[in-house]
């Protein structure tokens, strides 16, 4: 069963930069990785410095594939001193989704 994985990280004031250039580091590696169906990352267009991480993975080994990928790891350490908050993650599960 897929799995939707949707992250919100907000960044310190003046970092949107080095955040952008990190993630999209992760971001190229994750697209071709096994089980990636979609890993997109946007940012929020007014209020705070929030960006958006839209991923879809074919099921939960994907996911646990991605958390453990070296790339994954090192954003993580570069995201930790960027973020002004501790990342909201929600993953979800399909109810009615169009194919």
């Amino acid at each position: 069963m897929s799995v939707k994985v949707i992250a919100f990280v907000t960044v310190k004031a003046g970092e949107e930069q080095a955040f952008e250039a990190a993630a999209s580091i992760c971001v190229a590696a994750s697209r071709s990785e096994p089980g990636v169906l979609h890993y997109d990352l946007w940012r929020e267009a007014e209020g705070e410095r929030r960006y958006v991480f839209n991923e879809l993975y074919a099921d939960q080994a994907a996911v646990q594939s991605h958390m453990g990928s070296d790339h994954f790891k090192a954003f993580g350490l570069a995201a930790r001193d960027l973020a002004a908050a501790r990342p909201v993650i929600i993953a979800t599960t399909p109810i009615d989704v169009a194919e």
